[in-house]
């Protein structure tokens, strides 16, 4: 099908499957691995725009399901999309609406036609089919477009209804593709389905890798399942993807787990931990997670972060008083504690992907995953995650090897 983007793959790993790439999109380029702040509601909860540029963010997502009910599919025509609604001149990914199946069950009913829900502000009835999902697509103008597609948590013992989902998920891909009226403009993701049974995925790649989509997004994880089959999920599927397509694992934020998942083979994530962990007053950094809201922070002058280049930690290098001290002060009582740890994470997030292409593209990938884990749990190989060193050890990396 029709193509919006290039996909130049720059280097590979000569140990695991990370690869470092410049995807080129209509809004300009991005360079891959790449993590994309979620910005719901066309709005970055705690940032403006230009704020957000700032981090060096270039490509972030929006929610096809919200936008659709508020502001409208009129609003949006009016406005010419979501780009000048909200004043990004960068890209952004829509997804399809297809995870409230999850998230929003109790006001969902799935059939063929499509979703039906109640919406959440209003009680009213809407209906979500592939070809209603990508109108409101066409007209949000994303870079990125998500295929519908039926969405199950991944832990549900029901293999008869995964199976129907994961089918499903196919036939509607090809009345997405029937309905996708800027194929020349906007680039439309399919989206691999089948919980965590692997011979379910690998028959869905199969099959999804055939329809020639621009990307290739692999859905349905990180819904609770364990950590060890997520792994196995995202390596069975990368090793069936095309290699000069951007791979896409959808929801997933935890540094860990990006590591990780880049070590398996994947370019592109997104997830709202990073700002909505802002906003309960934790710091993201390269020792853990900081709950500044403990007294321990109330006498602590440094930045939240020594070395970071973030606007929060710049400024308190400055001697200017953002401080752990402050920001313990105001966490849980002014908007500006929520304000300051949002720049912050999202900047961690960013500089974090920035340092992973730096060790892929010097072919030093394994080197850095050691040095993460070791920063991230003091140094104590007994703290690492199981799930973590096991899924590393299938890619040729021993985190545990002195």
């Amino acid at each position: 099908m029709p193509s919006a983007l290039t996909f130049e793959l720059i280097a590979r790993c000569s140990t695991t499957k990370a690869r470092a790439a410049i995807l080129t999109l209509p809004h300009g380029p991005v360079q891959l691995p790449l993590f994309m702040p979620v910005a719901t509601q066309a709005s970055l909860k705690g940032l403006t725009p230009q704020q957000l540029e700032e981090t060096g963010c270039r490509l972030c997502l929006n929610n096809t399901y919200h936008l659709g009910l508020k502001p409208g599919q009129e609003v949006l025509q009016k406005v010419g999309g979501a780009h000048k609604l909200q004043g990004w001149k960068h890209n952004i990914l829509t997804d399809s609406g297809g995870f409230q199946m999850v998230s929003l069950l109790k006001l969902a009913n799935i059939t063929e036609e499509g979703v039906r829900f109640l919406s959440p502000h209003d009680g009213t009835p809407m209906l979500l089919t592939p070809e209603h999902s990508i109108a409101l697509q066409n007209t949000i103008g994303s870079d990125i477009i998500m295929q519908l597609d039926d969405v199950l948590v991944t832990t549900s013992p029901d293999t008869k209804r995964m199976r129907e989902a994961m089918e499903r998920s196919v036939r509607w891909l090809d009345r997405c593709i029937a309905a996708h009226a800027n194929p020349t403009t906007q680039n439309l993701f399919c989206i691999i389905q089948g919980g965590l049974d692997l011979k379910m995925r690998t028959e869905c790649c199969k099959e999804m890798v055939a329809r020639d989509t621009p990307g290739i997004a692999i859905g349905g994880l990180s819904g609770g399942e364990a950590k060890a089959d997520y792994c196995r999920v995202v390596n069975t599927c990368t090793s069936l993807l095309p290699e000069m397509k951007p791979r896409y694992v959808m929801g997933i934020g935890y540094p860990e787990d990006l590591v990780v998942s880049v070590a398996l083979g994947a370019d592109m994530f997104d997830c709202v931990w990073p700002t909505r962990t802002a906003r309960f007053g934790n710091a993201i950094t390269k020792y853990g997670v900081l709950n500044l809201r403990h007294a321990r922070y109330a006498n602590d002058f440094g930045p939240v972060e020594e070395g970071c280049g973030c606007v929060c930690c710049r400024i308190g290098e400055g001697g200017l008083g953002v401080t752990r001290a402050f920001i313990h002060h105001v966490a849980a009582k002014e908007t500006v504690g929520a304000h300051l740890l949002t720049m912050h994470n999202v900047w961690y997030q960013l500089a974090l992907m920035r340092s992973v292409r730096q060790a892929i593209l010097e072919d030093r990938y394994p080197v850095f995953l050691k040095q993460f884990f070791s920063d991230q749990h003091g140094g104590d190989k007994s703290n690492y995650p199981d799930w973590a060193v096991q899924a590393l050890n299938t890619v040729g990396v021993d985190l545990m090897e002195e």
